[in-house]
């Protein structure tokens, strides 16, 4: 499995912002050990669980922020937040519905979504933030 490392070209410029990334990237990491690793699918679930109660959590942050200093994006950006929370839970569900455990093709799903959120909106939306506060 792949571990994503954080580094200055994940950060958006909001210091808050970024420490809510790196939480996620820490709990992304734990995941993919734990698929790679073969750990029991309860402890997968219970990670799974927290990296997606987080992603909650940081997406409402992320909004409060963009609320507070009148970004222009927040209706397209909180679209993008619903979407992607819509397939993450979906994934949880499934998993939970099937008795499966997440697989190595669902870890590289949520890194791509972690890493293209990052390098996408949260770039745009960091810009305009780190200018406005």
């Amino acid at each position: 499995m792949k571990e994503l490392t954080w580094d200055r070209t994940l950060s958006v410029e909001v210091p808050e912002i970024d420490e809510d990334h790196r939480r996620l990237v820490d709990l992304y990491n734990i995941l993919s050990h734990a698929v790679a690793e073969g750990e029991s699918a309860e402890y997968i679930a219970a990670v799974t669980d927290e990296l997606i109660a987080c992603t909650l959590w940081h997406f409402r942050h992320e909004e409060r922020l963009m609320l507070k200093h009148g970004y222009p994006g927040l209706a397209e950006h909180k679209a993008e937040h619903a979407e992607l929370m819509a397939d993450a839970q979906a994934l949880q569900q499934r998993l939970v519905a099937a008795g499966e455990t997440v697989a190595s093709t669902d870890v590289e799903f949520l890194e791509r979504w972690l890493v293209e959120h990052i390098y996408g909106a949260d770039m745009k939306m960091g810009l305009y933030l780190s200018a406005a506060m």
